[in-house]
């Protein structure tokens, strides 16, 4: 029984930890070195000429989404990070966008783990989608 206490608060613990871990600025706000769509282990990188203003419009599409809000930056900045919390045990992920002339660069990366399942590319394909819809 001992056993089965010590497990539920280890992961109990894991739990606490991912929910609230701080998000340090300096690791996960700066700018990143973008050149092409390309995808890796735990995230992606996309390019999209998108015009002058495709930043604010990237940050309308992505504060709707429910679980997404900006952790540092803003469109003034020209380079925004939005923090993305996963539906069930809150692991979060990081997308840094910034605009470069016409150009929207985006990083998007898991936090925690070696790979993410695709969900960052489902997720900033998504987002690009609705961006360029209107």
């Amino acid at each position: 029984m001992v056993v089965v206490w010590l497990l539920i608060g280890v992961f109990l613990s894991a739990f606490a930890y991912i929910r609230l871990a701080p998000s340090d600025l300096t690791r996960w706000h700066q700018v990143p070195e973008i050149t092409a769509d390309k995808g890796f282990a735990n995230g992606l990188t996309r390019v999209v000429v998108i015009g002058k203003d495709g930043l604010r419009r990237f940050a309308d599409v992505v504060e709707d989404d429910p679980r997404s809000h900006v952790l540092a930056g803003s469109v003034q900045e020209g380079m925004i990070t939005f923090i993305t919390r996963s539906r069930t045990i809150g692991f979060p992920d990081y997308t840094t966008a910034i605009q470069d002339g016409e150009e929207l660069k985006i990083l998007a990366r898991s936090r925690f783990g070696r790979k993410d399942f695709g969900v960052n590319a489902e997720r900033v394909d998504r987002w690009i989608a609705a961006l360029t819809a209107f």
